[in-house]
């Protein structure tokens, strides 16, 4: 009984944080949206090139990315940055 209730609690207190989350979060003048069926923030700056001609995210970007990683582990949450391609980055809140 004592291990059903903790699961629940858990799942509520992961919904909680879900439904907290801003549409829009601003971070070093780059905007992030939030993606509610992914359950991430994303945003995208112009396609840069690596010395081996790999696509990457603008750096001003990027530090951006992690900057918000941190605000959102601070919040309680797990996140992790990653990029895709044409200059997007992603900041995935996992459950």
């Amino acid at each position: 009984m004592k291990i059903l209730i903790t699961t629940v609690l858990t799942k509520y207190l992961q919904y909680l944080k879900k439904i907290k989350m801003e549409k829009t979060r601003k971070v070093n003048g780059w905007s992030f949206k939030y993606d509610e069926d992914c359950n991430l923030y994303e945003c995208r700056g112009r396609v840069m090139y690596d010395d081996e001609h790999d696509e990457m995210p603008e750096p001003s970007l990027w530090a951006a990315g992690e900057q918000l990683e941190k605000e959102l582990i601070a919040e309680g949450h797990k996140a992790g940055i990653e990029h895709s391609e044409k200059g997007w980055i992603e900041v995935c809140i996992h459950s």
